[in-house]
């Protein structure tokens, strides 16, 4: 049985999570938990680094306090100005004993009603909420899901990304990065 603790309480990230695991390791059995841990990054961060670093400290802070899982994993969406537009996207950084992997999401445009409450200070699921009239869309569909009619929800964009992240995993033979 593979344990694996998301750092993160969200039933999206968490599913999200597990379902990249299945795809990678079809024959093992997971155990998959999630934990409420800070990402000592802005609540919205609005970079690519300081969506990694929320990402990395997610899930370092995930397997601090559950020390004895297998995998911890962290998940942080974050905005990045890029050639007029606010692009919206996010990190995926897992953790085992023996090494570490990451990936991103694709990136997508924000509509400029988002993207003016965003520079008010309000968060993407609660502008998200606000332009759609939603409730609390960032544990549903979220704004990719809104955008695309769900052609691709919240839970699957965010799957991709931890498939990738476990390329390091299912590969062992080969060397990716550093040790965690």
């Amino acid at each position: 049985m593979i344990k694996i603790v998301v750092a993160s309480t969200n039933p999206v990230k968490i599913e999200a999570v597990r379902r990249g695991f299945a795809a990678m390791f079809p024959d093992a059995g997971l155990a998959v938990s999630g934990v409420a841990v800070p990402s000592g990054v802005s609540d919205q961060p609005m970079s690519d680094a300081e969506t990694f670093q929320g990402a990395l400290n997610r899930a370092r802070n995930a397997r601090q306090h559950t020390p004895d899982a297998d995998y911890w994993a962290g998940v942080e969406g974050g905005l990045d100005e890029q050639h007029g537009d606010l692009l919206a996207f996010a990190w995926v950084v897992i953790l085992s004993a023996n090494g570490t992997g990451s990936s991103r999401t694709a990136t997508f445009a924000l509509p400029q009603e988002i993207t003016a409450l965003i520079r008010q200070g309000v968060e993407l699921g609660a502008a998200d909420d606000i332009v759609f009239g939603r409730s609390n869309s960032k544990q549903a569909n979220g704004a990719v899901g809104i955008l695309t009619a769900d052609a691709i929800d919240r839970t699957h964009y965010y799957e991709h990304a931890v498939i990738l992240a476990l390329v390091p995993f299912k590969n062992p033979a080969l060397t990716f990065g550093e040790k965690p």
